[in-house]
């Protein structure tokens, strides 16, 4: 197909979504050294844009390191903390052991925010973050984003923010279950979450 030119090139418009210049407090990265054992010990999470003609929205996505299923989402017309942060309580109610969960993200001011990091804390999890920029320190999070937008369609431009939410949920419950991969042998991320869920 690429001989023929017959592969689709999808349009690149990027809108920054990190604003790492500020003054709140940025967190080491803690996840550098970790051996991945379990569901629910390190959760991913970034933020990308979604376009429709009404303006921009931002779609927040918290993913499992382990099983790489997707559990917390937000879609809003803005980025602010309050906003951003609905993904992390969507995650932390479905959330099933005490254990302490390392939140790993980029350098973002809602990351750094108080609204953010106290409702992380109080949930028994340790923020941990990028350093330097490095986009390659959060890949995972950064692929999640890609596979959302490339193969479920969301980063064509859409009619509304309201269809959108409704692309959004459904792009999750398919990735979730009914998409395998080959790094979980060819099972589906709720499959593997499922198993590997450890004592409490």
């Amino acid at each position: 197909m690429k001989e023929f030119k017959l592969l689709m090139r999808p349009s690149r418009r990027y809108v920054q979504t990190t604003m790492s210049k500020h003054h709140l407090r940025k967190y080491p990265n803690l996840v550098k050294e970790v051996v991945l054992q379990a569901c629910e010990q390190v959760w991913v999470s970034d933020i990308t844009c979604i376009h429709t003609p009404q303006g921009t929205c931002y779609l927040n996505l918290g993913t499992d390191a382990f099983s790489r299923k997707i559990v917390g989402y937000t879609l809003g017309a803005n980025m602010k903390a309050a906003s951003m942060s609905r993904a992390l309580q969507m995650a932390l109610r479905e959330k099933q052991t005490g254990r302490e969960t390392i939140h790993h993200s980029d350098r973002g001011l809602q990351y750094c925010s108080q609204h953010y990091v106290s409702l992380a804390e109080r949930h028994n999890m340790r923020m941990s973050m990028t350093q330097h920029s490095d986009p390659h320190e959060n890949a995972l999070a950064e692929r999640m984003n890609r596979t959302l937008k490339e193969e479920f369609g969301l980063g064509n431009t859409l009619t509304n923010l309201q269809e959108a939410q409704h692309l959004v949920k459904q792009a999750v419950e398919l990735y979730n279950h009914h998409r395998p991969h080959f790094a979980l042998q060819m099972k589906t991320p709720h499959q593997v979450h499922q198993e590997k869920i450890p004592a409490c």
